[in-house]
C-alpha cells in the first residue's frame, strides 16, 4: 500500500510539473537563453506574442515608465492642446529631478517640441515633470491619468507611482506592459520625429547648450530599429524596450532586469533576430483594397467598392498557412442615398468554428441617389 501511494504522489508531481512548463512556454523551439529577470516579443500589428520569460512578473523597470509620460504627452500633441511652439514654464520641482536630466532652468519657458525631444531621446527627469505639471498642474495628477491609461490599455500588471521611473516602492510594470505601452507609443508619427536621432541639443533660453544623446543604442547600431526607452537603476538592473522594422513587419522587443547595460541591448537584439527569423506577418484584410464591388440600386454610380474598416494581420511561422477562415456578411445591392463610412455588412475571422474577431465593412465614398435628369440621362445612352 505505501509503495502504491508513493508512486500515486511522483505521477501526480510529474503531471503537475508537465502542466506548469506546457503553460509557460510560447514557442518551446525558439532557442533563445536570456539572462535577464524578465522578456517579451511582441508583434506589432497582431499583438500576438511570440516570445515570454516571466512577462507578467512584477518588477520595477526604471526609466521604461517615461513611455507612458511620452504615450500620454502625444496624446495631448494629437488633440491639439500642445504644438511644437507651445511653452512650459518650468518649476523649480521639476529642475530640482536627479537622475537622467538635461539640466533645465526654473522658471522659464522651453518649447513643449524641446522637452519631448529631451524625454525621448535623452531619457529627462526634469523635462518629464516640466510635461506632467503643464498638462494636468502636477506630477501627482498626471500619475493618476497615467493609471487610468494603463487600465484602459489592459495593462493588469503595472502600477505608477511617478512619471519619471526613479525608484517607488509601489511602482511596478512588466515586460508585457511594457510592451503594451510601446505599441502605441509607436503609432505615432511624432514619436519616430525623435526616437530615431543619435544625437543633437537643447538650446536653454539663456542661451546654454546641453548635449542629447540616444540612451537607445539600437537607432545606431541594428537595422531597422526606430524607436525605444532604455531605463537603469540599482533596483531594476538594466532594461530596454525597443522596436524595429524590417519589411512589412514591425516587433516589440522588452528586456526587464539586465545585469549590465550590455547585456539588454544583446538579449534586445536576440529576440528581434529570433522574431524576424522565424515569424511572418501576414495582412488577411487590407483595409486600403476593395473586398468585393457591389451593384447600386437607384444611384448615380451603377457599382461602389466595399473596404474592411480596419486591418487585420496574423502572425505564423515561416512557411506556416495562418489557419483563419474569413466569411462575409454583405447584401446583394446597395440602395443610393448611401454616406461615406457607412457600415454595409461585416467580415467574421474564425479559427476552428470559433469567431476571432467581426470587422465592419464600410463605404469609402458616399454613394448619390439619382434625380430625373439622370433617369432621362440614362435612358437616353442606352437608347
Amino acid at each position: 500500500m505505501k509503495r502504491f501511494i508513493t508512486f500515486c504522489i511522483m505521477i501526480c508531481i510529474l503531471a503537475t510539473t508537465f502542466c506548469t512548463s506546457m503553460q509557460t512556454v510560447v514557442y518551446a523551439d525558439s532557442g533563445l537563453d536570456l539572462s535577464s529577470k524578465s522578456a517579451c516579443l511582441v508583434d506589432f500589428s497582431s499583438g500576438q506574442v511570440l516570445y515570454e520569460k516571466n512577462s507578467t512578473q512584477h518588477l520595477p523597470v526604471a526609466s521604461m515608465v517615461k513611455m507612458m509620460t511620452i504615450l500620454l504627452t502625444l496624446e495631448e500633441f494629437e488633440k491639439g492642446n500642445l504644438t511644437d511652439e507651445t511653452l512650459i514654464t518650468t518649476s523649480e520641482n521639476a529642475s530640482s529631478m536627479g537622475g537622467s536630466q538635461v539640466f533645465i532652468d526654473p522658471y522659464v519657458d522651453y518649447t513643449a517640441k524641446d522637452m519631448l525631444k529631451s524625454v525621448i531621446m535623452a531619457s529627462a527627469n526634469d523635462a518629464s515633470v516640466a510635461l506632467a505639471e503643464h498638462i494636468s498642474g502636477s506630477e501627482e495628477n498626471f500619475v493618476v491619468k497615467m493609471n487610468e491609461k494603463a487600465k484602459e490599455l489592459g495593462m493588469d500588471d503595472t502600477n505608477y507611482v511617478n512619471c519619471t521611473g526613479l525608484p517607488a516602492p509601489e511602482q511596478y510594470s512588466c515586460a508585457k506592459d511594457c510592451a503594451i505601452v510601446l505599441k502605441e507609443v509607436a503609432k505615432f508619427n511624432k514619436y519616430h520625429e525623435f526616437s530615431t536621432i543619435w544625437m543633437d541639443e537643447l538650446i536653454h533660453p539663456s542661451g546654454r547648450k546641453t548635449e542629447l544623446v540616444n540612451t537607445n543604442r539600437l537607432v545606431k547600431y541594428y537595422d531597422g530599429c526606430d524607436g525605444g526607452k532604455t531605463g537603469s537603476t540599482n533596483e531594476a538592473g538594466c532594461c530596454l524596450s525597443a522596436t524595429a522594422k524590417r519589411n512589412n513587419m514591425r516587433l516589440i522587443s522588452v528586456i526587464v532586469g539586465a545585469k549590465n547595460s550590455q547585456t539588454r541591448f544583446n538579449e534586445c537584439s536576440k529576440l528581434f533576430n529570433y522574431g524576424f527569423a522565424n515569424f511572418e506577418n501576414r495582412v488577411l484584410l487590407d483595409s486600403t483594397k476593395a473586398i468585393k464591388s457591389l451593384q447600386v440600386n437607384k444611384g448615380k454610380c451603377e457599382n461602389i467598392d466595399v473596404f474592411a474598416k480596419e486591418d487585420f494581420s496574423v502572425t505564423t511561422k515561416k512557411g506556416q498557412e495562418a489557419d483563419i477562415d474569413i466569411s462575409y456578411q454583405l447584401p446583394d445591392k446597395i440602395s443610393a442615398p448611401a454616406k461615406q463610412g457607412q457600415t454595409i455588412g461585416k467580415a467574421i475571422l474564425s479559427k476552428d468554428g470559433t469567431v476571432l474577431k467581426e470587422i465592419d465593412i464600410i463605404l469609402n465614398d458616399s454613394i448619390e441617389g439619382l434625380t430625373v435628369k439622370d433617369c432621362f440621362d440614362r435612358i437616353a445612352n442606352k437608347w
